[in-house]
């Protein structure tokens, strides 16, 4: 076993070189399909993480109304603790409200101090939900519940978000998947050109009695050692410039809701998927390739 797959290593190693101009071209084609794959990879994953940290700061104000007594304010906030699909519930008080919009004003703030001794904003129950995505219907059935004033949730905004995040995950999950099955029919096209020149070594094997499978070994390995080598310069490439970029832009975004992924564990992520999809893109084309020159 282990001598047969030496066997078949070295006879991959030997077409590689042999054929060095269909290998600088395999690879090529590769490399260029997954430096494109993976811009749109750290794109996506920095945006699905940002999409990700607006959802989680997603939440429900219920405005508690002015008149409850602290009895009726504790039944409505046990109301809503009990609804399916709440993450928390917190009571903020008309004072931290008060405070909260005075601190967020700067100077312009120190104006609504006055109203301290006779603060007319409404006690708050703060609320988020297990799913952001769920904000909205149960937004409206706290609603219905006596002693609620008025329930804020961002409603426009929060709809705009979700329907953004939604777009953009399917239009970069769609060009991810045009991208990698361009290489493959690129890289297919390409192998074919080497194989179609051993066409004959193929259909002597196959009548002397060599099964498909000994046939499609050096092939496999071939498409395999392809489509990694093809990865090598994307992975540098790709990971180099998001270095530069995280290191140059991440101090002047730092404490904004701007946030890049940390490059570790990031990296290693990416430079996995991206090793494998061309791993996959390279071993997919060989077999592929080959297939028809096994109809013997």
């Amino acid at each position: 076993m282990i001598r047969t797959l030496g066997r078949h290593f070295r006879e991959s190693m030997k077409s590689l070189t042999r054929n060095a101009w269909m290998t600088f071209a395999s690879v090529s084609a590769v490399t260029v399909t997954l430096i494109l794959v993976g811009t749109f990879l750290v794109i996506m994953m920095n945006l699905n993480n940002f999409a990700t940290k607006v959802e989680e700061d997603v939440e429900i104000r219920v405005l508690v109304d002015v008149t409850s007594t602290p009895e009726q304010q504790k039944e409505l906030r046990n109301r809503v603790d009990n609804l399916s699909g709440i993450a928390s519930v917190e009571l903020s008080p008309k004072e931290k409200e008060l405070d909260n919009l005075i601190s967020s004003m700067g100077e312009q703030g120190k104006s609504y101090q006055l109203f301290e001794q006779n603060n007319p904003l409404n006690d708050v129950i703060v609320v988020k939900t297990e799913n952001p995505r769920d904000t909205p219907q149960i937004a409206k059935q706290i609603e219905r519940f006596d002693g609620a004033y008025k329930v804020l949730y961002g409603q426009d905004e929060v709809k705009k978000l979700f329907d953004f995040v939604e777009i953009s995950r399917n239009i970069g999950i769609a060009l991810i998947i045009g991208l990698v099955f361009t290489a493959m029919f690129l890289i297919s096209n390409t192998i074919k050109i080497t194989i179609f020149a051993r066409r004959h070594e193929i259909e002597i094997m196959k009548l002397v009695g060599a099964t498909n499978w000994f046939i499609r070994w050096p092939f496999f390995l071939e498409g395999l050692m392809l489509g990694v080598m093809g990865a090598i310069i994307p992975v540098i490439l790709v990971l180099a410039t998001y270095n530069y970029l995280y290191t140059w832009v991440e101090p002047k975004v730092a404490g904004s809701f701007v946030q890049f992924l940390p490059f570790s564990p990031f990296a290693f992520q990416v430079s996995a998927i991206l090793i494998l999809i061309g791993a996959l893109i390279g071993v997919w084309g060989s077999l592929m390739s080959v297939r028809k020159f096994l109809r013997v």
